[in-house]
């Protein structure tokens, strides 16, 4: 059309799958285009793997399109982390950026999923997925968290629209779904006690395991919830703080004491 403006947009995609061999887990296929890369720092424990997503671009905004597949073979271990925190930036015609994950578990692996703060900017429109498929005895966490605006920079998210959808599967069986969206007055929403309660930092916490179920009352005990439960193999909790630092100081030591007391990756330092 005469007189419009043709934005230029992130198409991304990394894929990555790991195996087991008798000195640990390590790469099995990589897959990186576009602004998609993913990098594998050295560790001292070799039992498991590594990877570190980027995204070059800096951030999102609306059309962007990023997709992140991750395999774990049969009895391998696998923790992804993200190297920075993603951003979410207004978008301009209100088309929204699209982040997808999806993520297939054999038996007996591991996997979590560890992405830092996905920072969200006033005007800005996403639709996130993340879909998992697990073989019997996998074991998968996945902390995610949303920050509406940077507190220290005085920034509020007034007006947005994201949609978060999970779908986890075991042995072809939906045995968790969430539907998350929020959408137009977002500042007030986060207001409502139900919601928020004026906080601007929220994060969900779910572990899918044999054992899940056995870290509910420590939790409960030992960390600020807005809920939680577990049952069936499944652990789930939604946490919120006033901003991004308050709330990383709880979700570090959670996602350690759900990874069976494993250290996180350095770039979860606080």
């Amino acid at each position: 059309m005469p007189g419009s403006t043709k934005f230029q947009r992130v198409e991304a995609e990394g894929r990555i799958s790991v195996k087991h061999t008798p000195r640990g887990s390590v790469l099995d296929r990589l897959h990186q285009s576009g602004a998609a890369k993913i990098r594998f720092p050295s560790s001292p424990d070799t039992s498991a793997c590594e990877a570190v997503l980027i995204n070059t671009a800096g951030g999102l905004t609306g059309g962007d399109r990023l997709s992140w597949s991750v395999h774990a073979g049969r009895a391998a271990s696998l923790t992804c982390v993200s190297q920075a925190c993603e951003r979410i930036y207004r978008s301009l015609d209100g088309e929204p950026a699209r982040l997808s994950v999806k993520i297939t578990l054999d038996t007996k692996s591991r996997l979590n999923w560890l992405p830092q703060e996905t920072i969200l900017f006033d005007g800005c429109a996403l639709e996130r997925s993340l879909e998992a498929d697990l073989a019997a005895g996998a074991s998968l966490l996945i902390v995610e968290a949303f920050v509406f605006g940077r507190a220290a920079m005085g920034e509020v998210v007034r007006h947005a629209s994201v949609h978060d959808r999970w779908a986890i599967r075991r042995e072809g069986k939906l045995v968790f779904a969430d539907n998350v969206r929020f959408d137009g007055e977002v500042d007030d929403l986060l207001q409502r006690r139900a919601v928020a309660a004026g906080d601007r930092a929220l994060a969900t916490v779910a572990l899918f395991a044999p054992d899940a179920e056995g870290h509910l009352d420590f939790v409960r005990e030992n960390f600020p919830l807005i809920a939680s439960t577990a049952f069936a193999g499944k652990f789930l909790a939604r946490l919120s703080a006033k901003g991004a630092y308050e709330l990383r100081q709880m979700l570090i030591p959670l996602a350690i004491r759900l990874s069976g007391g494993h250290a996180l990756p350095k770039v979860w330092a606080v």
